[in-house]
């Protein structure tokens, strides 16, 4: 007999593509007249969504199942599962139902959108389930999601990768590209406007590869530009995009669609030639510093961030200092910096030389230093400039928002700000955040 279905919790581990899962899950659990837990602690079902892009993410994840093995030893009617990167990898699936066989659902991240079958198997028949498909299905592409109330949205508009970076994990357990018909996500968005959404960001492992795969081509640029007319929508961003496959026209998109963001998220992750073609990143140095300076001359306030990863195998301090060079030149306005982490099954984890973790850590917090002077330097730039900002959150004194630049704001207002876009001055600038005054007529 099936059990009532009662109270989740899902927790929730890595990028941006985890957390629209978690709402796939979350909208999965709903449409069977379930409702939100306030805590593990008092959920009938708790869903792990994992990531295993670094070695952290997943010790962290271990971590928790054992704690959860307290819990089920307390309430053994509770279930259990994991999905997600993690046991998307064969031999981790395996692992975990040896480690933990209280689990009652293992997954991966291809067959995510058949919880609900898997859930009702566990219920009727009270048996564990362990099942993870080697790709994702063209049919199960999408499901309806239950998201958290607010302003802004994620929208799936590929998944995979064909990239294979040798220190990447993300291939093996996204799969190859799969890019959803322009129709469906912009069926998509309309709906979320009509919701009251005002905000979406276009997510996929690189969305500058959208449409490759489908048989009319479409580009991402192109995309873009469908996006943009659809009304009541106020802002676009999306992430994350390749170097090699920026192209002239999605420069263009973002210098002339006015919805779309001046914001562009560039991962670089080192300034060597040598280390960028052990990581098979695709480019040099030289075409990345070309890239940046097309882009900013055709949107000279765009805001570029990037990731860095240092370590890597091989890399020597003369490598380094060319990663810091490149720092030096772009000035980003803020960066993602990451120790090299070996993940098993990616070239990069056999490679020689790996670098002593000591080494590491003290070129991170090098790069970090380095990074918080330029990020800083560039937020005391716009003082004295008027910044459009969204309102979406509120302190005790404080209204919160970002800019097109996705900087955060912080601005005082006798009125409600809140869901609302408004033109501020900014009066001050930290590392992490700006403060500002609302203009006369927003307030």
């Amino acid at each position: 007999m099936t059990i009532k279905p009662r109270t989740y919790f899902v927790r929730t581990y890595g990028c941006q593509m985890n957390e629209r899962d978690s709402e796939t899950i979350a909208g999965i659990f709903s449409a069977r007249g379930m409702k939100p837990a306030d805590s593990m602690d008092t959920a009938d079902i708790v869903m792990v969504n994992t990531c295993t892009v670094r070695d952290k993410a997943e010790q962290k994840v271990f971590g928790l199942l054992g704690k959860l093995r307290e819990l089920k030893e307390k309430r053994p009617d509770m279930l259990l599962g994991i999905c997600g990167c993690m046991p998307q990898q064969q031999q981790v699936a395996k692992r975990i139902r040896s480690r933990f066989p209280f689990m009652d659902i293992i997954i991966g991240t291809h067959n995510l959108q058949q919880l609900d079958t898997y859930l009702e198997q566990v219920l009727m028949e009270r048996k564990q389930i362990l099942e993870v498909w080697e790709e994702r299905q063209q049919q199960e592409l999408y499901a309806p999601a239950r998201r958290s109330a607010g302003l802004k949205a994620f929208v799936n508009i590929n998944w995979g990768c064909n990239n294979f970076c040798t220190y990447c994990i993300v291939p093996f357990v996204r799969g190859r590209e799969k890019s959803r018909s322009q129709a469906d996500i912009i069926a998509e968005i309309e709906g979320l406007v009509n919701e009251g959404y005002r905000e979406v960001t276009l997510l996929g492992q690189n969305v500058n590869s959208y449409g490759k795969d489908l048989p009319d081509k479409p580009d991402f640029a192109e995309l873009l530009a469908a996006v943009n007319q659809i009304g009541g929508l106020w802002r676009i961003r999306f992430m994350t995009s390749h170097p090699r496959d920026v192209s002239a026209r999605l420069i263009d998109a973002i210098a002339g669609l006015d919805k779309v963001c001046k914001h562009l998220h560039l991962p670089i992750q080192a300034g060597s030639d040598r280390i960028l073609a052990e990581m098979n990143r695709g480019y040099t140095q030289e075409h990345y510093l070309l890239l940046v300076e097309q882009i900013r001359a055709k949107v000279p306030d765009i805001a570029l961030t990037t990731d860095i990863i240092v370590g890597f195998p091989g890399e020597t301090e003369a490598d380094f200092a060319e990663t810091m060079a490149v720092l030096r030149q772009v000035e980003f306005d803020s960066a993602f910096t990451f120790m090299y982490s070996p993940r098993k099954g990616t070239p990069a984890a056999g490679m020689e030389a790996q670098v002593e973790t000591a080494v590491k850590r003290e070129r991170l917090q090098k790069l970090i230093a380095l990074q918080n002077e330029i990020s800083l330097k560039r937020n005391r730039a716009l003082i004295g400039q008027t910044v459009n900002v969204l309102f979406e959150d509120k302190t005790e004194a404080m209204f919160k928002g970002r800019t097109e630049g996705n900087k955060l704001v912080f601005a005082a207002s006798a009125n409600n700000l809140l869901g609302k876009q408004a033109q501020v001055t900014i009066t001050e600038a930290k590392t992490w955040n700006l403060v500002g005054q609302v203009m006369d007529g927003n307030d």
